[in-house]
């Protein structure tokens, strides 16, 4: 069975497969005029090919996540400052998460596949978004929250088809992509990495 390559070993790890994490550095600025749906699917597909083009007998996996609200891009703040404004602007709103996976087989097939996740941000006091700030580092995440740590504290509720999505990968659908490549943890008899 060929290596399974990853962009992203966080998100990955539950799986119970072995895998190897391979960064891909690609420009993940969006295009103009581009949808952060299409913004996720094309980075998680750059993030693939561009591991595969060193590592074309692996399974490559590539993941990507945009959000919007209102139509307009939330990026990863990178100061605190921004990520107070964007929270403030999160505040009794609805976020929308897109989280692309990309999976390209060993003979270069690629399916591709995103899971949107609605994120309803509770009206939030500014002392609660800087409190949150100074207790989380997330200048690093589109939104400027971890919904896998205290950010959590910040919803009314979050709708999606797969709950691992607003983590970054969606594990449902990366499950159903590797299962039409004959990958499958819970089949015996399955080929396993």
């Amino acid at each position: 069975m060929p290596p399974l390559l990853v962009t992203n070993r966080r998100f990955f790890a539950r799986s119970q497969l072995s895998f190897q994490a391979v960064p891909a550095d690609v420009d993940e600025r969006p295009l103009p005029g581009e949808r952060a749906e299409q913004c996720a699917q094309r980075l998680a597909e750059a993030k693939a090919r561009k591991v595969f083009e060193q590592h074309s007998n692996a399974i490559v996996i590539g993941c990507d996540q945009c959000a919007e609200l209102d139509g307009t891009f939330l990026h990863k703040p990178g100061t605190e400052e921004n990520a107070a404004v964007q929270l403030a602007r999160c505040s009794g709103q609805t976020v929308i998460f897109h989280t692309a996976i990309a999976l390209l087989s060993p003979d270069g097939d690629l399916l591709c596949d995103s899971t949107p996740t609605e994120v309803r941000f509770r009206t939030l006091s500014e002392e609660e978004i800087h409190t949150y700030i100074k207790k989380e580092e997330v200048l690093d995440c589109a939104g400027s929250f971890k919904c896998e740590a205290l950010g959590i504290t910040l919803f009314e509720a979050i709708r999606s088809e797969d709950p691992t999505a607003l983590e970054g990968l969606p594990l449902i659908k990366l499950h159903a992509l590797l299962r039409q490549i004959g990958v499958n943890p819970l089949k015996a008899d399955s080929q396993t990495l």
